[in-house]
């Protein structure tokens, strides 16, 4: 069974709508909500939602969100994987029969969905921070890695077994997929629509780019 893991920071405005669509996919149980210290009514739509609510005190970051979430997964779920997804609407559920299938196939243990860079109405900035990244990150892996800035992933069970995430912050994602390359898990990816909704970002850029190069730097 594939559950769906959604780490939500003041997602009030887009978190009912998207947990409605995921109802049609998934059991209410298999729906996780990780709310990382929201001050508005994340929490309470979630609940109201009929889904797993787990809840952090204060803001920890999105690496701290998933990890949270990754660790119910292991301890208290039977998923044999778990889709990663934001609460913003930026990520379309539509995409998930996509990720179902490939991940049927049994020939991936990480499946990274990837947007389309040019044509798909993704920001010039984001085009460049993305072809940077996934660049720098497919030489530190070996592997090539389409999008790694995607949030979009489908992990097994396995792979949450395997490794450690201890990165708080967005540079999570990236240490994820280093360190599942770096012990042979198969990585692959999908096709997924490119959304931006011009919401404003919960990025530190400066901050968030200094993380991932240390996150891509260090040996593990």
């Amino acid at each position: 069974m594939t559950g769906v893991l959604i780490p939500a920071f003041n997602a009030a405005q887009t978190l009912g709508q998207l947990l409605v669509e995921l109802h049609s996919l998934f059991a209410a149980d298999g729906i996780v909500v990780v709310d990382d210290g929201s001050t508005d009514e994340t929490a309470a739509i979630a609940k109201a939602a009929g889904v797993i609510v787990l809840s952090h005190g204060m803001n920890r970051g999105k690496g701290a969100a998933l990890r949270t979430g990754f660790q119910y997964v292991l301890s208290a779920s039977s998923c044999d994987s778990i889709i990663t997804m934001d609460a913003d609407l930026q990520h379309d559920p539509k995409d998930v029969p996509t990720f179902l299938a490939a991940w049927r196939k049994g020939d991936s243990d990480l499946i990274l969905g990837y947007r389309r860079r040019i044509g798909g109405g993704m920001p010039f900035h984001r085009v460049l921070s993305n072809t940077i990244t996934s660049s720098l990150v497919s030489a530190r892996t070996g592997l090539y890695i389409r999008d790694s800035q995607s949030g979009f992933r489908l992990i097994a069970r396995n792979v949450l077994s395997a490794i450690e995430v201890q990165a708080d912050g967005y540079e999570a994602e990236t240490e994820i997929l280093i360190k599942a390359a770096k012990k042979g898990f198969r990585i692959s990816g999908v096709p997924i629509a490119t959304i931006y909704r011009g919401a404003p970002s919960h990025m530190t850029h400066w901050k968030t780019t200094m993380r991932f190069l240390q996150v891509l730097l260090r040996e593990y």
